[in-house]
């Protein structure tokens, strides 16, 4: 039996996945039988969590859509509007200094260091967490249904890029969470732990947090305004996206 063939063209973001030849142009497809269109589009290598919308011979379609011959398909990303509330994040081994940037902005960000691939994908579908992974190829288990592939290697830059892709920058609450471990930071008596503190912190500061869950205590020293600065620049990036809406 020859093969039967099919044309896709991804659009937008989709087409980082791709190489620099098979970018903004018709790929042909060859296939044997009816498969599912989920299959081929991440056998051309589109995670199924990064698309938006399918449209096949200009009719919408789904991933149970069986492709057929001489199919024309068009592949489009996600482009999610702005959620009512904070959505929760699982975040892969190798993005722990990104998972600390996103607690610092207030979001609940789980992550550990010895996860692997599996528990990732089964704490996003238990929890409904969306899954931040620099491995593409993570994103394709069958499982997952809500899975965003960071393209920029710097963490505050990977930060903004989420905050952009995603929509969130309305949810950004500094300091609400410990970026040791993702508990709440609560507002703490200073006699409380003042036997905690070194000499010179109890004489010169009076306003202290502890996290819930860890009890690291916080307090506004200069670490704090290292941290505002930080909050300072993603603050312009924040502008600038605004004004391009």
């Amino acid at each position: 039996m020859k093969p039967h063939h099919a044309r896709f063209r991804f659009h937008g973001c989709l087409n980082d996945f791709l190489p620099p030849d098979r970018r903004h142009v018709g790929i042909d497809y060859r296939f044997r039988d009816a498969p599912g269109i989920k299959d081929p589009v991440e056998a051309l290598g589109v995670p199924h969590s990064e698309v938006g919308e399918i449209q096949v011979n200009n009719v919408p379609a789904g991933f149970g859509y069986q492709l057929q011959p001489g199919d024309q398909v068009e592949v489009h990303p996600r482009h999610p509007a702005p959620p009512a509330q904070a959505p929760r994040f699982v975040v892969d081994v190798n993005l722990g200094r990104l998972a600390r940037w996103l607690r610092l902005l207030g979001f609940d960000t789980l992550w550990r260091n010895d996860l692997e691939d599996r528990e990732i994908v089964d704490i996003s579908v238990e929890e409904s967490r969306i899954i931040l992974t620099r491995d593409r190829r993570l994103l394709f288990h069958r499982d997952i249904l809500d899975g965003y592939w960071i393209r920029s290697d710097q963490p505050d830059r990977q930060a903004t890029e989420i905050l952009d892709r995603l929509a969130l920058w309305n949810h950004i609450r500094p300091f609400l969470r410990c970026t040791d471990c993702n508990g709440l930071i609560q507002v703490i008596a200073k006699e409380t732990i003042a036997h905690k503190l070194e000499p010179l912190t109890r004489k010169y500061y009076d306003r202290f947090f502890r996290c819930s869950q860890c009890g690291k205590i916080y307090w506004q020293g200069s670490h704090y305004g290292n941290l505002m600065k930080k909050l300072q620049a993603l603050n312009h990036a924040r502008d600038h996206y605004h004004q391009h809406q």
